[in-house]
């Protein structure tokens, strides 16, 4: 008999439910599709609890284990981040929905999720000399930026969330360092998180035009269509900047297991990071261009991957 469990994708804009069914021999190289996939605001009234109440109730579910990827830092089953419009807490969850929750940083789910992933999933930007024992490491940026990495211990891969993406920008050219003092003076210290993100693209739009505010959406929307000169250099503009900070998650971590591009933002400019700018700044590394033109390089196109990661582990408890 199966185990059924509840897997969640908590953002800072989006929360995303869905229910997988485990089958009795434990989890393979790929779980099984989700039975039911729902989405909802994060900001709905009651926080985490009430989002999954409210999915339940409609569902008549009652699964055996939960396991929630959460945009911030756990600490000691908790879980209080900027992005995030509640706190979260892994023992009030559990009292309210009836059964065992395991919570995780939602950069942490999605490592576990990456190894679930097909051929179909991804796109690859870079071949490179795959190391199947290597370490895996990810960065996404979608409301936050996010990086993790996934190491093998004794036989079983683990993963190591951190908070690198609210590590201090180092501009690479006198385009970057402009936007810099631009960000400087309305932030003081600027994070890759201000720039790789949803709040990110804009604000790079907002420099480059002068000050004309526009939404991450429509910049994109602009920029796909080529219909906005500085929403095309705006994107241009973001997508080196993240190929440079994915080079250097590959060289603190020597990701030789591969390097993947996840979050939000990745899957809906597409183009803007097979077209050359992100894999050329990836590579420019001085006299370490030849560590990180050996690393794999995918993007995740199925942002199913950290609702895979938290089935998974939800299935161990």
């Amino acid at each position: 008999m199966g185990k059924l469990v509840l897997a969640g994708d908590v953002g800072g804009t989006n929360t995303r439910l869905a229910l997988f069914e485990i089958p009795a021999g434990g989890v393979a190289d790929r779980l099984p599709e989700p039975t039911t996939l729902e989405r909802f605001k994060s900001a709905s009234p009651g926080g985490l609890s009430a989002i999954a109440r409210q999915f339940l109730d409609a569902t008549g579910a009652r699964p055996a284990a939960i396991c929630f990827g959460v945009a911030g830092p756990v600490v000691t089953g908790h879980v209080k981040a900027p992005n995030l419009p509640f706190e979260v807490d892994g023992m009030e969850l559990q009292h309210a929905l009836g059964a065992p929750v395991a919570l995780l940083n939602d950069l942490e789910a999605a490592a576990h999720g990456v190894l679930h992933l097909g051929p179909a999933q991804l796109r690859t930007l870079q071949v490179g000399q795959l190391d199947p024992n290597g370490v895996v490491a990810l960065i996404a940026a979608g409301t936050g930026l996010g990086e993790a990495a996934l190491v093998l211990v004794n036989g079983v891969r683990r993963a190591i969330p951190t908070e690198g993406g609210h590590a201090d920008f180092g501009p690479i050219d006198e385009e970057q360092v402009a936007l810099l003092r631009s960000l400087w003076r309305t932030h003081g210290r600027v994070s890759y998180e201000r720039i790789l993100s949803g709040a990110g693209i804009a604000r790079i739009y907002g420099h480059l035009s002068g000050g004309e505010s526009l939404e991450p959406a429509q910049i994109s929307e602009r920029a796909l269509a080529a219909s906005d000169d500085v929403a095309v250099k705006t994107l241009r503009l973001f997508a080196r900047i993240y190929g440079a900070e994915a080079g250097n998650v590959a060289l603190r971590t020597l990701a030789f297991g591969g390097l993947y591009v996840t979050g939000g933002i990745a899957p809906k400019i597409l183009p803007f990071l097979e077209e050359g700018g992100f894999l050329a700044a990836f590579r420019a590394k001085g006299r370490a261009s030849a560590i990180v033109e050996r690393v794999p390089v995918h993007v995740a196109i199925d942002e199913i991957g950290p609702l895979l990661g938290a089935a998974s582990v939800a299935a161990t408890i």
